[in-house]
């Protein structure tokens, strides 16, 4: 671990990743992300920003298990996080993990919202990150207005009485 000038240890932030054939997904869980400077190469990511309730200093450098292309791969700074999408150099079979290093980190899990399994071939994969038109096309909170009339007392029916 190292040691900045400010005397406060840095370390990763929380992270999740996924993957397809083709990309990996990767979210940096840190809120207010100040300034990030990240590098994005062939094989490694490096991060460093200051963020989270104590404006911390947050720092990784990884090496990835295959080549991406930095090129197509994109990231966005949010105010809760900072999503990747890193497109793979090449498509195939999936990565049997995200690092180089089999060595297991504590602050990297599975993203099970986003993790497709590799047979699942079904899946339409280009709109993979478009979540808010997906929202949009189940409608809104409202539901089937006949349903709420059917439901009201269905539970109800049938009860002895209390005595």
């Amino acid at each position: 671990m190292a040691v900045n000038s400010e005397k406060h240890h840095t370390h990763p932030p929380a992270a999740m990743w996924a993957q397809r054939k083709d990309k990996i997904y990767l979210t940096l869980n840190l809120e207010d992300c100040k300034d990030p400077k990240i590098q994005l190469t062939e094989t490694q990511l490096t991060f460093r920003s200051k963020g989270g309730p104590d404006k911390e200093v947050y720092e990784f450098t990884v090496e990835f298990y295959k080549e991406v292309d930095p090129n197509q791969s994109k990231y966005t700074v949010l105010p809760r996080n900072v999503p990747f999408v890193l497109i793979k150099k090449e498509d195939g079979p999936y990565w049997p993990r995200l690092f180089k290093d089999t060595v297991k980190v504590h602050w990297l899990k599975t993203d099970f919202n986003k993790w497709k399994d590799e047979d699942d071939s079904d899946v339409d994969e280009k709109d993979d990150m478009n979540l808010e038109d997906m929202m949009n096309s189940m409608g809104g909170l409202g539901g089937d207005p006949g349903l709420d009339e059917k439901e009201e007392d269905s539970d109800d029916e049938d009860l002895p009485d209390l005595e």
